[in-house]
């Protein structure tokens, strides 16, 4: 296929980038802020976002530039010009199929679960084969339509889909030129879907009911907020996350804890909950929910004026997004307890 002339997107796949044909290059070849190189974090669960141009975001938005990612041939070349519209319909396409595979081969009864592949951060994190594989179905997908545009990934809520639970979810964004366009969040277990567009709202829609505007809710104070919240995998993490949310739950209504960042955040643009903050995400696992809270009147953030980061995010109410912040920033919660 002849290379289109325009602008083109990417996407996130277990923190690996991948090129238009399928190989992959693993994390420590991303650049961390500021252009040192290293190690990325691993992530929990599995999303999707494409970029424009070619450039692969890492989890803290730093990019490392298209020379990296192989056009087809070999060739460096432009996309087509990307339309939000067409790259939510292709991105809604791609998550229903990887949708139906989850849930179609997923061991059936109390004792079924899908086959553990390897694990990432500690042997209770885990990648299983049925990621593997809608990983790679939502890449051909998307190639077969986009072959120029450049793949990042990850499903996130791996282990709440192991231990059959409700909340997980494929979620992927399409990204122009540094800013997410369009996302879709597909909810199999719950049978929704949640999609956002730039500029165009956030929309919820179950089978057989029309679509529903995501909206979060009303300003509420600080002590009457239901918040949202996650844990990593790693004791050193869950220590001080422990501490933290010990500090918080004082503060507020009360904790929910649901286990994918995806969801909570279409849970906070739906008004099932206030707020989420959350240490230890990473890009893929927030760029789509991140849209549909945003479109839905969130703010979505990390601490001290820095974008939603792994060190930290945060997303609430705008009224409430400050009272949130001020709380946490006051509990060091962008550390690790000493191994």
């Amino acid at each position: 296929m002849s290379e289109p002339e325009g602008r083109g997107a990417a996407w996130t796949e277990e923190g690996r980038a991948r090129d238009e044909r399928g190989a992959t290059r693993e994390g420590s070849a991303l650049k961390r802020p500021g252009g040192e190189r290293g190690q990325q974090s691993e992530p929990e669960g599995r999303g999707a976002a494409w970029t424009e141009e070619g450039r692969a975001r890492d989890e803290r938005g730093a990019t490392t530039e298209g020379s990296a990612l192989k056009r087809p041939g070999g060739e460096r070349g432009q996309h087509s010009d990307p339309d939000p519209a067409g790259l939510l319909d292709l991105a809604c396409s791609a998550a229903q199929e990887a949708a139906r595979l989850l849930v179609s081969r997923r061991p059936p009864g109390p004792l079924g679960r899908p086959q553990v592949a390897e694990t990432k951060s500690s042997p209770t994190d885990v990648v299983t084969e049925m990621d593997r594989s809608a990983e790679a179905l939502i890449a051909r997908l998307l190639l077969a339509e986009r072959p120029g545009d450049a793949i990042l990934g990850e499903l996130d809520g791996t282990v709440n889909y192991l231990y059959g639970l409700p909340d997980w979810a494929v979620s992927i964004a399409a990204e122009v030129d540094g800013t997410v366009v369009a996302g879709v969040v597909a909810v199999p277990a719950r049978g929704e879907v949640f999609t956002a567009v730039l500029g165009e709202g956030a929309w919820s829609r179950s089978a057989g009911q029309p679509p529903v505007a995501a909206r979060c809710n009303a300003p509420v104070p600080l002590h009457q907020a239901l918040v949202a919240t996650g844990f990593g995998y790693t004791a050193a993490r869950r220590a001080v996350q422990g501490e933290v949310v010990a500090a918080v739950l004082p503060r507020v209504r009360d904790i929910r804890r649901g286990g994918s960042c995806a969801v909570d955040l279409c849970s906070l643009a739906m008004g099932r909950v206030d707020a989420y903050y959350e240490r230890g995400v990473n890009y893929w696992d927030f760029a789509a929910g991140g849209l549909v809270a945003t479109e839905a009147g969130a703010r979505l953030g990390g601490l001290n004026g820095k974008l939603a980061n792994p060190e930290l995010t945060i997303a609430a109410e705008p009224g409430l997004f400050g009272a949130l912040h001020e709380l946490l920033a006051g509990l060091d919660p962008e550390r690790d307890a000493p191994c």
